[in-house]
C-alpha cells in the first residue's frame, strides 16, 4: 500500500499559463492559456509549465485522463518579437540553452512516462514544444484545418524536442524527412493521412470528440489501461538515444549563426539568409 504521507503535495496555482479545469470521472482539461487574473503569458514560463505539468498530473491520485487544448483558433504558436533582444544580445547564453533543453527532455521523457493516459485536442495552428506535446499524446486529435509545423530549421537550430523520438514511427522516415528537412507545413487532414495525428475531425468537433475518447478511457479498467500504455511506449523508448542526440544537436544551435540570422529576419519580417558558406 503506498504511504500516504510520501505522496507529494500538488500546488496546483502555481500554473500562470495554463488554465485547469477537473471534470467527471478524474479527467483534466489543460487549456493552453493564461487563467483569469494573469497577464498573457511568456513563452518561457509556458515552456517550463508544459514540462512540469505531466509529473503533477500523474502523481494526483483522483486523475485518470489528461486531455490538452488551446484557446480559439490557435494551439500553440510562438508570436511577436519579445524577447528577441535579448537573445540577439547573447544567443549562445549557456545557462539558458541548458535549462531549454532539460525541459524539453522533461516533457517529452514525461508524457511518454507518465501512465495516465494523454489526450491532445489540436484545435489549431501548432508549433515548437506545443506541437511536441500534441503529437506526443497517447491519442491525438486535430483540427482537418489546424496548421502544424515543426518550425526548428527554420530559426535555424536542428530538431529536438519530439520529433526525431516520434515522427518516423508514425509517419515514416521518408514522410519524417520530407516534413522536417524542407520545414514543410501540413494540415491537420494530411496529418491524419499520413498517420501523423490519430483522428482529423471539423474544427468544431475536436475537443468534444477528444472529451469522448478521454471519457471511455476514464471508465475503463485503469491498472489495464495505463500498463497498456506503458508496453507500447517501448517502441519509443528505443528511440530515446537518437532523440537525446537530437537535443544536444538542438543545443549546439543555440551558439550558431543561424540563429542570428533567423532572428534578425523574424524582426525585419523578411525571409531568413542562411546561404552564407560553412567553414568545413
Amino acid at each position: 500500500m503506498p504511504i500516504d504521507d510520501l505522496r507529494p503535495t500538488i500546488d496546483w496555482g502555481k500554473y500562470r499559463t495554463l488554465t485547469l479545469e477537473r471534470r467527471d470521472n478524474g479527467i483534466l482539461l489543460i487549456t493552453i492559456a493564461e487563467p483569469d487574473g494573469y497577464p498573457a503569458p511568456t513563452l518561457a514560463r509556458r515552456h517550463t509549465e508544459i514540462s512540469y505539468i505531466w509529473r503533477d498530473f500523474a502523481d494526483d491520485p483522483a486523475l485518470r485522463v489528461a486531455v490538452i487544448t488551446g484557446q480559439g483558433d490557435k494551439f500553440w504558436t510562438v508570436e511577436g518579437t519579445d524577447g528577441i533582444d535579448e537573445m540577439l544580445e547573447n544567443p549562445g547564453d549557456y545557462d539558458n540553452t541548458v535549462n531549454l533543453i532539460r525541459e524539453g527532455l522533461l516533457n517529452a521523457h514525461g508524457i511518454v512516462n507518465c501512465d495516465k493516459p494523454i489526450v491532445s485536442a489540436i484545435n489549431g495552428e501548432a508549433m515548437g514544444s506545443g506541437l511536441a506535446t500534441g503529437l506526443l499524446a497517447d491519442i491525438s486529435v486535430a483540427s482537418t484545418q489546424a496548421r502544424l509545423i515543426d518550425g526548428h530549421l527554420l530559426q535555424g537550430i536542428a530538431a529536438g524536442d519530439h520529433s526525431v523520438l516520434i515522427w518516423p514511427l508514425l509517419c515514416g522516415l521518408a514522410k519524417a524527412k520530407l516534413y522536417l528537412l524542407a520545414s514543410e507545413e501540413l494540415t491537420g487532414e494530411v496529418a491524419e493521412r499520413i498517420g501523423l495525428v490519430s483522428l482529423a475531425v471539423a474544427p468544431g468537433d475536436v475537443l468534444d470528440t477528444a472529451l469522448d475518447i478521454a471519457q471511455r478511457m476514464a471508465m475503463g479498467p485503469q491498472h489495464a489501461l495505463r500498463w497498456t500504455k506503458r508496453s507500447l511506449n517501448h517502441w519509443l523508448r528505443t528511440a530515446t538515444p537518437a532523440f537525446e542526440a537530437s537535443i544536444g544537436f538542438e543545443a549546439m544551435s543555440f551558439f550558431g549563426p543561424d540563429l542570428v540570422e533567423a532572428l534578425i529576419a523574424q524582426i525585419g519580417r523578411r525571409a531568413p539568409n542562411f546561404a552564407e558558406p560553412l567553414p568545413w
